[in-house]
């Protein structure tokens, strides 16, 4: 358990900000904000503090693996160390913690399970979190029988203390996580409903992901943005209408603009730089909730695309996202400096998703992760640019293989010059002209045939085919090709995964602010309303 006063210098942080914004395969991992954590921060903040101003961020199959994964990536790529090769010059003495969060005083550690699985999924995990109560999965806010609703803490707190209330998420705002704070429905999947539930919360600030289904599952329903205009809400869907949300605007809904998959929001490692991020919305939200306020605020944050990243297997897509959730809540770090006896963050995953580990059967003790960075994009974008004009085209594997080197690394023993070693103890630092990071990322005969078999597949898949168990072994239910990618190139580099759905894993948490001290210790996700509930005195 990690409990520490955070004391490290600015000048060592400005050094770790400018190396990572170096490499060419990242955006900054620490946004401006990360300074005033050098700023001591007392381990022993009052507990009978009410906080007026209340952050709850959650990682969406967020716990400790991606956690530890991002922040040991990020260490390789300020160190340029392989971070575990025997064959590295470069010693391993310690790793800094890039995250910000990693530095809060408090830790604690919350178990996830439903009523139905020790694996559960987003609606009934967040049911637990914000209500106290843990149902079936895929129920939000109701219990196992669907004939009881249950209020949330977002919903007690403006009703009994006037708080107001932000929800931001980087998928849609009508999916499980942020409609467990405002929602009450027997499926998950009635996002029209859900979507009407939204309207009707009064809830002061909406940002992110498009609302689904806004007109209905048959598309014959009343708008849900125009419903929200008709309750007073502004609906704003440009980042130049975003920039001039003020205050005195009230209540907003904001999407953002420049929407990926499912009419999410891109992914970090696909997100242009004058593109707004996650941490954006969070600074529009606090701007939008605190002025002229002295009752208080809650807002819930949700980094989505997480876990849809460890749904692929996509590890350094949900890196890159980890690494913007943890912007996103130095974001709240900022404003508890201004105001420190009054607020309280939280930062917790709802569970894990893929079964991620540090290790690989592909590497044995050594790790590779530095020849991550080599990936230039997600999984989502590189099927939908680049696989979906091959099936177009029917293009030929070998061109296709360009790409993959191209965006990913990998490469051919023919087109790398050398023979692939498979016997798992790789030289991590010999460079070669063909565009791989070193030999480690030099396809061996086995990975080859596996690529190609999985391209063969994906070139001639028929829709709605069931699948065999094999063929969900290897592929789950993505594209072959690209999950196939993903998985060499994971294991050529040290990461794994057991999975393409959630693990029952217990959910990391951090605590900084008002009331700290009660989210110490392993306790249920059900506790984690219950200690909300005590410190803030809703009923």
């Amino acid at each position: 358990m990690r409990m520490k006063k955070i004391c490290a210098a600015v000048c060592a942080m400005f050094v770790i900000m400018t190396a990572i914004a170096a490499c060419s395969s990242t955006k900054p991992s620490v946004n401006s904000n990360a300074a005033n954590f050098t700023q001591t921060v007392s381990l022993k903040e009052d507990a009978s503090q009410k906080p007026k101003y209340i952050f709850l961020f959650i990682g969406d199959g967020m716990s400790y693996p991606q956690i530890e994964c991002t922040n040991y990536y990020l260490n390789a790529l300020v160190n340029k160390t392989s971070m575990g090769s025997k064959d590295d010059k470069t010693i391993l003495t310690k790793s800094d913690d890039m995250l910000g969060f990693l530095e809060f005083p408090v830790t604690g550690s919350a178990q996830t399970y439903s009523s139905t699985s020790y694996c559960p999924d987003s609606a009934s995990a967040a049911t637990a979190i914000s209500t106290g109560y843990r149902t079936y999965s895929g129920r939000i806010n109701m219990n196992e029988n669907a004939t009881k609703s249950y209020e949330t803490i977002a919903e007690k707190l403006k009703k009994q203390f006037g708080y107001k209330i932000g929800i931001v998420s980087s998928v849609n705002l009508n999916h499980a996580t942020p409609a467990a704070f405002y929602s009450h429905q027997k499926s998950r999947s009635s996002y029209y409903e859900i979507g009407r539930e939204l309207v009707k919360s009064d809830f002061e600030y909406f940002a992110g992901g498009a609302l689904r289904k806004p007109t209905g599952e048959k598309e014959n329903k009343k708008d849900l943005y125009k419903l929200a205009e008709k309750s007073g809400y502004t609906v704003v869907k440009t980042q130049k209408e975003a920039k001039k949300v003020t205050p005195e605007t009230g209540k907003v809904i904001i999407i953002d603009e420049h929407l990926a998959d499912s009419d999410s929001m891109n992914y970090e490692i696909d997100r242009d730089d004058d593109e707004w991020a996650l941490s954006s919305y969070v600074s529009k939200g606090i701007d939008c909730l605190s002025e002229n306020n002295d009752k208080g605020f809650f807002m819930m944050v949700e980094g989505g695309k997480i876990d849809w990243a460890c749904h692929a297997n996509d590890a350094v897509t949900a890196m890159n996202d980890t690494r913007a959730f943890s912007d996103a809540v130095d974001e709240a770090v900022a404003f508890y400096q201004k105001h420190p006896g009054e607020t309280l963050i939280l930062v917790t995953g709802d569970h894990e998703t893929g079964g991620m580990s540090i290790g690989s059967a592909g590497t044995n003790y050594n790790t590779y992760l530095q020849n991550l960075s080599k990936q230039k994009i997600s999984f989502r974008k590189f099927y939908n640019k680049y696989v979906k004009k091959y099936k177009k085209k029917k293009t030929g594997f070998n061109r296709a293989m360009k790409d993959v080197t191209k965006l990913f690394g990998l490469v051919t023993e023919k087109d790398a010059g050398i023979k692939a070693d498979d016997s798992v103890e790789m030289d991590s630092t010999d460079k070669h002209p063909a565009g791989a990071a070193s030999k480690s990322l030099v396809l061996t005969d086995y990975e080859l045939q596996k690529l190609k078999a999985a391209y063969k597949k994906t070139m001639t898949a028929k829709k709605d085919k069931k699948l065999t168990q094999k063929e969900y072994e290897l592929y789950g239910s993505h594209d072959p090709f690209t999950v196939t990618i993903m998985h060499i190139l994971n294991s050529k580099c040290g990461i794994g995964f057991t999975s393409y759905s959630h693990t029952g894993l217990p959910a990391a948490f951090f605590a900084m602010g008002a009331g700290q001290e009660k989210f110490e210790g392993y306790y249920d996700n059900t506790e984690i309303y219950k200690k909300m509930a005590e410190l803030t005195g809703v009923r």
